[in-house]
């Protein structure tokens, strides 16, 4: 009985750092520089290309989400939020805000 008691002891204070350590990491903004492009092209429409601003105003009006392609790993962020990014469309932007998994709620954005 001891034990049992025990191992549920160790558990519950396992379950409470992980608790506080994900709690602390909700709390701060990143800043993320990346494209803004839609899902469907991804990493292709990550530039400053003729077309690609109407080719991606076509696919989010198609219903396509907006994501952010990240600098360097080229990682999709799907935007939790995106009247926050409408007006930079197939631009370049430095965008703060709380990224979880493969998300980001945009706080503001910047011009790069």
């Amino acid at each position: 009985m001891k034990k049992v008691l025990l191992v549920c002891l160790l558990l519950s204070v396992l379950f409470l750092l992980v608790a506080v350590v994900s709690a602390d990491d909700m709390g701060k903004a990143q800043t993320v520089k990346g494209w803004v492009a839609d899902a469907k092209c991804g990493v292709k429409g990550a530039n400053d290309k003729p077309g690609t601003v109407a080719c991606t105003k076509k696919c989010l009006d198609a219903g396509e989400k907006m994501v952010v392609v990240t600098d360097g790993d080229q990682k999709l962020l799907t935007v939790d939020n995106p009247d926050a990014l409408k007006d930079h469309i197939a631009h370049h932007v430095a965008v703060t805000g709380h990224v979880k998994a493969d998300s980001i709620h945009v706080d503001s954005v910047k011009m790069l």
